[in-house]
């Protein structure tokens, strides 16, 4: 759902949660969570690490800002777009 759609007290299922929509919800649902519950406290780089092994192949380094951006708006932060997060990533050294 796009960041500025999210309304924190309706968010029930995955694609309610900011910046998911059926792929990346699919995503979700490959590494084992079905609701935006079992997501909170989890770290979004394990998150891409396993996506990157279960698919076999490297995952665009922008799937780990999405990740980032779900799990930094479980912890209570504002909804934001996933782009928000690529300097925050791209200044981290060893990080995809």
């Amino acid at each position: 759902m796009a960041p500025d759609k999210v309304v924190r007290e309706k968010v029930r299922s995955l694609t309610d949660l900011p910046n998911i929509g059926k792929t990346a919800a699919a995503d979700l649902r490959r590494l084992g969570f079905s609701t935006p519950e079992q997501i909170a406290g989890q770290d979004p780089h394990d998150m891409y690490e396993r996506l990157c092994v279960l698919t076999g192949a490297r995952q665009d380094p922008c799937v780990l800002d999405v990740f980032t951006s779900i799990t930094d708006f479980l912890l209570g932060n504002p909804p934001r777009p996933w782009w928000d997060f690529s300097a925050i990533r791209k200044s981290q050294a060893g990080r995809p």
